[in-house]
């Protein structure tokens, strides 16, 4: 019995021996291996019979959404600190609509339409950039500004203190290893949310920039004069609609006259003195739908048309409504036109605004209730917003390239 006793210690003092003996030489391994040949080291309980894979991964249809798998951040907490230098804001409002709403479900659909696109599949043959990863830009997910759906007046208040937050929010144009980015102030593309939107965030953009020089995509004229002909006003609040906004934003200064564009439009007017406004109060050029049509060199003729009014060294606004497209391509809009470009015809614009000095855009009036079950409508509105931030993208990486724009004070001052 004792020499029992003693044969068993003996055993399990060899097999502690060679347990001390194994895991030495496996942390010796760990350390001498590079950080793809490290074993995973998570803990998974006893007696798991397979081999551990890394699970730590993004698939299309998995995770919470945000727009194209983005790292997601409470931009809007005071101790919200980290660089941001392109960030995707949602906009969930839609109470200034004329016709259908649905329009604050936007950004959420948007989203969800947005989930193939995601870090490792998304270099963009067109633009030769991948917008996820080139350039080493922080481009985040802030997520909706919550807005009041009761009360239109205090929702813009929210609606341009949330931009402005973002807006001001340091890049990492003033961290020492910024390698590519020269803009002090974060580039916001914004996800509507009706078009009124837009005001609030014009209204932010000219504390840096002054008037801007805006390019609008939209069917519809949205510059109506609300105290000419325009129904439904009974306050001054009122009179600010997702087809008066544009009005409103030039009375104030916020846009630079002679060198913004509207295109696309297609709209019935109340009489042709409508257009007047559009050009002379708002200070559009416009370029109806049809002129595709008339233009020898097609869009890549309209892109060059537009590019050559807004110029390459004024501040521009590109704000798209999905309506802009043809309700057969995008049905899910408040107020749809027929007659429309398509989602092919828009890229091309996109791209053709190459060299631009882009400090802010948005895509607008995506109301997911009118969609079909394929989404199509919010799949070209997140396609969009992809190629808007691959010029985004484009744009910092060239500008780093130049030895006149990096490397000195004057390429991070506050007009950048």
């Amino acid at each position: 019995m004792a020499l029992s006793l003693q044969l068993t210690l003996t055993l399990l003092t060899v097999l502690l021996s060679l347990r001390s003996i194994l895991a030495h030489s496996h942390s010796q391994h760990d350390t001498a291996s590079s950080e793809e040949e490290q074993p995973l080291s998570f803990s998974v309980g006893p007696n798991y019979p397979y081999a551990l894979e890394d699970l730590d991964k993004d698939l299309p249809f998995s995770q919470p959404v945000t727009f194209a798998h983005l790292p997601w951040q409470r931009c809007f907490s005071a101790s919200h600190k980290s660089p941001l230098d392109i960030a995707v804001v949602g906009f969930p409002y839609d109470t200034s609509t004329s016709y259908r709403p649905g329009a604050r479900f936007g950004p959420r659909g948007i989203r969800a339409a947005s989930s193939r696109e995601k870090k490792g599949r998304s270099y963009n043959t067109i633009w030769g950039i991948d917008p996820f990863t080139d350039g080493g830009l922080n481009i985040v997910d802030c997520g909706d500004i919550p807005i009041t759906p009761f009360d239109a007046q205090h929702a813009f208040r929210q609606m341009e203190q949330g931009y402005r937050q973002i807006l001001y929010h340091n890049t990492s144009a003033t961290s020492a290893s910024a390698s590519t980015n020269v803009w002090s102030h974060p580039r916001i593309l914004s996800l509507g949310g009706d078009h009124s939107i837009v005001l609030p965030v014009l209204r932010s953009l000219k504390t840096i920039y002054g008037p801007i020089s805006v390019i609008h995509l939209d069917s519809h004229l949205d510059t109506w004069d609300p105290y000419a002909g325009y129904t439904g006003i009974v306050s001054e609040q009122s009179a600010i609609t997702h087809g008066t906004f544009f009005w409103h934003a030039a009375r104030e200064g916020c846009i630079a006259k002679g060198s913004s564009v509207h295109g696309g439009l297609r709209t019935k007017l109340f009489s042709p003195a409508d257009y007047g406004t559009d050009k002379e109060v708002v200070g559009f050029e416009l370029i109806e739908a049809h002129e595709i049509d008339d233009e020898p060199r097609g869009m890549s003729g309209i892109a060059a048309r537009v590019k050559s009014i807004v110029g390459t060294t004024n501040p521009v606004y590109l704000s798209i409504d999905i309506d802009v497209l043809d309700p057969s391509i995008a049905p899910a809009t408040g107020t749809p036109e027929s007659g429309g470009w398509t989602t092919r015809e828009v890229k091309r614009f996109i791209k053709g605004l190459e060299g631009i000095r882009l400090v802010g855009a948005d895509v607008v009036e995506v109301s997911p209730p009118y969609d079909t079950v394929a989404e199509v409508t919010s799949v070209a509105a997140s396609d969009l917003l992809v190629d808007i931030m691959a010029l985004m993208v484009k744009d910092s990486l060239g500008k780093a390239e130049r030895k006149d724009t990096v490397g000195g004070k004057e390429a991070r001052k506050d007009e950048l």
